[in-house]
């Protein structure tokens, strides 16, 4: 079955015809939180909506806007044994084949689960998602610049990740 059949029947599994989507999370995100809606909008359903409330009213929140719960225990897409939600979206939607998130997945997973030795950018990754987070307090900023980052790091993942920055002046 090819990757875009795959989202297909899973979108329709969680809501049938209705587009956008609508997804929700516990706000003030930092990885997790910002890695998935990237990955919702770039590879799932770009006009996907993404709320952010507070962690007791995830659940209160999706049955409410019709959305699905994301990154919390009990959600569809959350943390399994050693793995991220991030994981759970590229396994549920069978994106496993795109080397892009193939090469981010690691990254994310050693950012959000603070094991820095899965990939040498995730202290990287680590550090911007704080910094990121003490300069925007409004959560849709902060994702609104998140995706940027993402952007960029897939494009590292796809496009430059072999190039090397060892300029040495004369």
């Amino acid at each position: 079955m090819d990757e875009r059949r795959t989202i297909e029947l899973k979108l329709n599994e969680f809501f049938g015809a209705r587009r956008p989507t609508a997804w929700v999370t516990r706000e003030r995100p930092k990885i997790d939180r910002i890695a998935c809606p990237w990955l919702i909008r770039r590879f799932v359903d770009t006009g996907a909506r993404i709320l952010y409330v507070p962690t007791e009213q995830v659940f209160e929140a999706a049955k409410r806007e019709g959305a699905v719960a994301f990154d919390i225990p009990g959600a569809p897409f959350s943390h399994v044994g050693e793995l991220c939600s991030f994981d759970a979206f590229i396994g549920q939607f069978d994106l496993g084949g795109d080397a892009g998130l193939s090469a981010l997945a690691p990254i994310v997973r050693g950012a959000d689960t603070d094991r820095h030795h899965l990939a040498p950018e995730a202290a990287g990754l680590h550090a911007l998602s704080l910094g990121l987070c003490v300069n925007y307090a409004d959560d849709h900023a902060l994702l609104a610049q998140g995706l940027i980052f993402y952007d960029a790091l897939y494009a590292w993942a796809t496009r430059a990740r072999g190039e090397r920055h060892d300029w040495k002046p004369a």
